[in-house]
């Protein structure tokens, strides 16, 4: 691991004063004009809340400076892990995914009200107050799932939230012929697909609609539970190239990625092989260099952002930058890297700041080493 020389730390948001400050699971993109849209799941009071909504912030100068929050989609449930990528023509996608009302249901009668809010009184009781309040809303409200929302107008207005069968945090990824493929755990599909797989669904229609694509094999000595959050990126050679959240006792670390390949536009895979890198989940970028980053956060000691370089397409990666590892804990990561214009990285994440009780939105923006 390298520590970055000249590397800037910003901030995307930080709030204080209220009991909703906690902002987490960010991505990040770029348009034609060099404006940068930054989403996250906001207005949350921790970790595990029934509050999140998902936020977007814009940036019109490299991220000097960024809006205020803007609220483009709050549900009755908590809205978590905000992915968004740009489609051209003003278009952008915005993905997120809720778990069903029966979840904070079930924390509160069987984990305990401590699970929920681990500090203020006031917390607890809002929360409580939130989650009594879930056991009335709409039942077609209530299921959760993931979803999906496009704007034709760089974000100035919204469609109706669209249910698809999977979900990871930083959303599909376009081809250059113009297909959507999404790479994604099973989210209540409804039957659609094995519960809990990792699947693959295309979309011909800037993502209003999704067909079946593969489900994904675990390695021997595995099974579902110790794979999630997966991202893809086309390679120059059209090949798909996917990055796996692993966890659980079968996996290196108890925390890493596992790499995947895709020769024939997502209908079948390569066996999954283990990254052994400490660190998770994956977020893929491919540089106008040639060379190919993978962004993670991690989580055991020493804890920070970091992201893997690699010169031949993921089949080794050779270098692991430290982005930021001015925390002192855990909750941290899901960063997501966009090249700018002069050919610099943002990478965007979610970390406490020192003093802080609350997580906010940061952001580290870096050059790679060999073309500065």
């Amino acid at each position: 691991m390298k520590k970055l020389n000249e590397a800037v730390h910003g901030i995307v948001n930080r709030k204080t004063g209220s009991i909703f400050n906690y902002q987490g699971w960010p991505s990040v993109c770029t348009d034609e004009n060099g404006t940068l849209y930054a989403v996250a799941s906001g207005f949350r009071l921790h970790h595990i809340c029934p509050f999140g909504k998902t936020v977007m912030y814009i940036s019109r100068n490299n991220g000097e400076t960024w809006t205020k929050p803007i609220v483009i989609n709050d549900t009755y449930l908590d809205d978590r892990d905000a992915g968004i990528i740009y489609l051209g023509g003003g278009r952008l996608l915005v993905t997120w995914f809720s778990h069903p009302a029966s979840t904070y249901l079930d924390l509160e009668r069987g984990l305990g009200r401590s699970s929920i809010c681990q500090s203020k009184p006031i917390d607890k009781n809002v929360a409580l107050g939130m989650i009594d309040s879930l056991n009335h809303i709409p039942e077609d409200e209530a299921h959760g799932g993931s979803f999906i929302i496009i704007s034709e107008d760089y974000g100035v207005t919204w469609s109706d939230k669209i249910k698809v069968p999977v979900n990871t945090p930083h959303g599909p990824v376009q081809l250059r012929d113009g297909r959507l493929i999404y790479l994604g755990k099973e989210k209540n599909s409804d039957g659609i697909i094995p519960k809990d797989s990792i699947s693959a669904f295309e979309s011909r229609d800037g993502g209003y609609t999704w067909d079946f694509l593969s489900t994904l094999a675990f390695p021997n000595g595995t099974n579902a539970d110790n794979f999630h959050e997966p991202h893809i990126i086309e390679l120059p050679d059209g090949n798909l190239y996917g990055m796996i959240r692993a966890q659980g006792n079968n996996v290196a670390h108890g925390f890493t990625m596992y790499s995947t390949v895709s020769n024939d536009g997502g209908y079948s895979w390569s066996e999954m092989t283990s990254t052994d890198v400490s660190g998770s989940p994956p977020h893929l970028m491919l540089h106008s260099s040639g060379a190919l980053i993978c962004s993670y956060g991690r989580r055991e000691k020493p804890y920070g952002e970091h992201a893997l370089v690699s010169y031949d397409y993921g089949k080794t990666w050779a270098e692991d930058y430290i982005l930021d590892d001015n925390t002192s804990n855990d909750d941290l990561g899901y960063p997501a890297s966009v090249e700018l214009a002069d050919g610099s990285i943002m990478t965007v994440y979610y970390q406490k700041l020192k003093g802080d009780e609350n997580c906010s939105l940061l952001y580290t923006k870096w050059r790679l080493p060999t073309i500065q």
